[in-house]
């Protein structure tokens, strides 16, 4: 086995080595290079970006994004905001309208950047509704910057958290955290009493694997709610990877170097201290003041780590992680827009189809026993609508996905018939798809993990995001913190706090940390982490023995 002592004057360098180059990564070095660090990040694929590319892979001229597509958390983020990303080329476009939502009966309901029209639809359904929306919408007009810099800055969030308190007193915050825990069932029978404005928030809350019955599950529907009515869902002209390549190109301007097709399959430790990297060449990296890991948790720790540097408690808590559900996609190459019959999503850049609010609590429910749901809730995204570059003029660049459980395996055969009923249900809102698809590319959750290995088997969020895996539970019991048992390795990837969606918050914090354990203070702040884990694993856990997991 490579040791630490290997690392010879001849080896490669660099004050920070950053394992991964997905955005949280990218964003992880860019904010040490300002700093003035040397940094080299190494990539396992052949492309920087991880789940934030896209590629040509149903036709010329048709590009598809690889994994996310729409950002409105990247778009309001103020870790991305704060780089100036379009000094490097990123430019955002919107679709007429950034979501719709289309229910079994043909009705459908639009949510508007124009608060007056996405209260006219909901009304539609309820009069009084609209109003209600309004409210939330003004609500969310004084509380977005305080909550957004709470919610994606380092944990805990004692100052964003008591802007949050001052904005809105005492009273008001007790009942938005209340909010924020109740099912987005319940909240819709709360604040709503047609179905419109409910499947709205209970759609968004289904881009996590939250089921709309679970609890919190209304922090995410109401968030992604009131982003979509604020800032809409947009993306990056060109396709998500221009994000990527400005990250990049900003790095690169700053002297940070991003070496693709070299995997990482070693960190190096020694006396409890990470002090560089091996790649599958057996090529060395020496880390002359941090490891930056944006890989998710339990690779980092089993894989690259071993678990002989690590607590026994941290080792047993890894065995009982949480991943979130797993992703079928479908991607078309369309010879025309969508005909849809309802009017509603001909405008939507975003579209949700497959069920009313008693089909997604049916959905959550197949899920949740293992089941491939016989009526699949889909997310479908259309880009050219969104974004004219993605595909030739007249045209439609198209993905739609559902979940699947992750903890079982799914036969090529159950895979097909659930992108059958896919299509089927695109098919019954808009007659005469299918005559529109000039290719097509199914991405099983296997697909996806071979295309990015950190979506192990086709898991989008780096773990699940149900409140026993959030904050402190992130990624295992801890300190909601970037740290790790490993002194001077830092988690910088989305199964660290806040999780994932396309934000750099996870790179942000791990970066500020890593800054922190290296400045003036480091001596302080190292003895605050071991105290941290004495008070996580315990006194003689710390960096002791190790039993197997489970």
């Amino acid at each position: 086995m490579t040791s630490a002592a290997s690392l010879t004057a001849d080896a490669e360098s660099a004050d920070a080595v950053v394992v991964g180059a997905g955005h949280n990564g990218l964003v992880a070095a860019n904010l040490l290079a300002d700093r003035g660090w040397s940094v080299r990040v190494l990539e396992a694929s052949d492309a920087p970006g991880g789940a934030v590319r896209t590629e040509e892979i149903t036709a010329p001229g048709f590009r598809s994004d690889l994994g996310s597509a729409f950002h409105p958390m990247g778009y309001v983020s103020p870790v991305l905001g704060g780089l100036d990303l379009g000094a490097y080329g990123l430019t955002w476009r919107h679709a007429p309208a950034p979501l719709a939502h289309v229910l079994p009966d043909e009705r459908g309901v639009l949510l508007s950047r124009d608060v007056d029209v996405t209260a006219a639809s909901v009304d539609r359904f309820a009069p009084g509704d609209g109003e209600a929306w309004r409210r939330l919408a003004a609500e969310w007009q004084r509380l977005r910057d305080p909550l957004m810099a709470a919610f994606l800055g380092p944990f805990p969030p004692v100052r964003d958290a008591a802007r949050v308190l001052r904005t809105l007193g005492a009273p008001d915050a007790l009942r938005l955290a209340r909010r924020m825990l109740l099912p987005a069932t319940r909240f819709g029978e709360e604040e709503f009493a047609g179905e419109g404005a409910r499947v709205l928030i209970a759609g968004n809350a289904l881009h996590t694997d939250l089921a709309v019955t679970q609890t919190a599950s209304t922090a995410f529907g109401w968030l992604l709610s009131m982003l979509a009515q604020d800032v809409g869902f947009p993306v990056p002209s060109g396709g998500a990877r221009s994000l990527t390549d400005a990250l990049v190109a900003r790095l690169a301007a700053r002297g940070g170097v991003v070496d693709c097709h070299r995997p990482v399959t070693r960190v190096l430790v020694e006396d409890g201290r990470a002090v560089g990297v091996v790649d599958a060449a057996g090529g060395l990296v020496r880390a002359r003041r941090a490891v930056l890991a944006d890989v998710p948790a339990p690779l980092l720790y089993g894989d690259l780590v071993g678990h002989e540097h690590l607590p026994a408690r941290l080792v047993d808590d890894l065995a009982r992680f949480d991943w979130d559900d797993a992703i079928l996609k479908v991607d078309w190459a369309l010879s025309s827009p969508i005909p849809w019959t309802a009017p509603e999503p001909r405008e939507a850049g975003t579209v949700h189809l497959g069920g009313d609010t008693a089909g997604l609590i049916d959905f959550g429910a197949d899920l949740a026993a293992g089941r491939l749901p016989r009526d699949p809730f889909m997310l479908l995204g259309q880009m050219t609508l969104s974004d004219p570059s993605r595909s030739p003029v007249g045209t439609e660049s198209v993905w739609a996905y559902t979940h699947v459980p992750h903890g079982r395996a799914h036969t090529e055969d159950e895979l097909a018939e659930q992108v059958r009923r896919m299509t089927a249900v695109i098919e019954r809102h808009a007659p005469g798809f299918e005559s529109r698809v000039v290719a097509r590319v199914v991405s099983r959750p296997t697909d996806l993990q071979a295309r990015n290995p950190s979506l192990v088997r086709g898991a989008l969020m780096a773990g699940s995001a149900q409140l026993h895996q959030m904050l402190v539970f992130r990624p295992t019991p801890g300190l909601g913190r970037p740290d790790t048992p490993v002194e001077r390795l830092f988690l910088s990837g989305a199964t660290a706090h806040p999780a994932g969606a396309v934000h750099g918050a996870p790179g942000a914090n791990a970066a500020r940390a890593a800054l922190a354990a290296a400045g003036r203070l480091g001596p302080v702040y190292a003895a605050g982490m071991r105290a941290g884990r004495r008070l996580v694993y315990g006194a003689a856990d710390s960096r002791g023995s190790v039993r197997a997991g489970r």
